[in-house]
C-alpha cells in the first residue's frame, strides 16, 4: 500500500478512471450519442480529453468536424446514455483500497470534471460515498482541467494548504492540473505496486 510518510495532509481523488473503472462505459455512451449526430470520436482522442466536461468535448468535436449541434442537448443525451450503463460500473480496486485505508486518517475529496449528479451516482454504485467530505464537480468552477481550479477548490473546502494535498488521477490533463495547483499526484493507470508520487512536470 502507498506509504505517504506524513508528507500530505489531505487526499484528492478524480472519479472517472480513478475511483471507478468507468472510461469504457463512457466511451460506449459517447459513441452511441455522437453517432446520432454524425460526429466521429475515436478512442485515442476520447482518452486524451479525459477530465474535460462533456460540453467542452462536444464543442471541440463540432469545431474540428464543422458540425453545428445543440451542445447542451447532446451533452445531456450522453449523460443519460451513461446512466443507463451504471449498473455495469465497477470500482477501480487498487485506488479504492487507498481511499479506504486513509478514511478517518486524512480528509479526502473527490474533484472531477464530471457533473455532480453523475459523480454522486458513481460513488453510490461503488458504495464509497461516505468516504468523502468534499466533492467538487464541473458545476463548481469556471475553468476545468488542465487548469488547477477543481483541485484548488477541493483544497479550499478541505481547509488544507494545496502543497500538502496529494492527487490521484488517470489522465494527462489531470496531472497538469495537479502540477499547476502545486500538488503531488499519482498516476493510477499502473498497478498499485508501481504507484509513484510525482511532483514535477513530465
Amino acid at each position: 500500500m502507498l506509504d505517504l510518510n506524513g508528507r500530505y495532509d489531505a487526499l484528492i481523488f478524480d472519479c472517472d478512471g480513478t475511483l471507478t473503472d468507468s472510461m469504457p462505459l463512457h466511451y460506449v455512451a459517447w459513441c452511441e450519442t455522437m453517432t446520432r449526430y454524425g460526429i466521429e470520436f475515436g478512442e485515442p482522442q476520447f482518452y486524451s480529453m479525459a477530465g474535460m466536461p462533456s460540453e467542452k468535448i462536444i464543442a471541440v468535436l463540432c469545431r474540428e468536424q464543422s458540425r453545428s449541434i445543440d451542445v447542451d442537448t447532446a451533452a445531456h443525451e450522453k449523460e443519460l446514455a451513461f446512466e443507463r450503463l451504471l449498473h455495469r460500473l465497477e470500482p477501480l480496486d487498487r485506488v479504492c483500497a487507498i481511499a479506504n485505508q486513509y478514511h478517518q486518517v486524512l480528509p479526502m475529496a473527490v474533484a472531477s470534471g464530471g457533473i455532480r449528479r453523475i459523480i454522486d451516482a458513481q460513488l453510490d454504485q461503488i458504495k464509497l460515498s461516505h468516504l468523502f467530505t468534499v466533492r467538487v464537480t464541473a458545476e463548481d468552477t469556471e475553468r476545468h482541467k488542465p487548469e488547477p481550479d477543481v483541485f484548488l477548490e477541493a483544497a479550499r473546502q478541505l481547509d488544507v494548504d494545496p502543497r500538502r494535498c496529494l492527487v490521484f488521477e488517470d489522465s494527462p490533463l489531470g496531472f497538469e492540473a495537479a502540477f499547476k495547483a502545486g500538488m503531488g499526484w499519482v498516476d493510477v493507470r499502473v498497478p498499485a505496486s508501481e504507484f509513484v508520487i510525482e511532483t514535477t512536470r513530465n
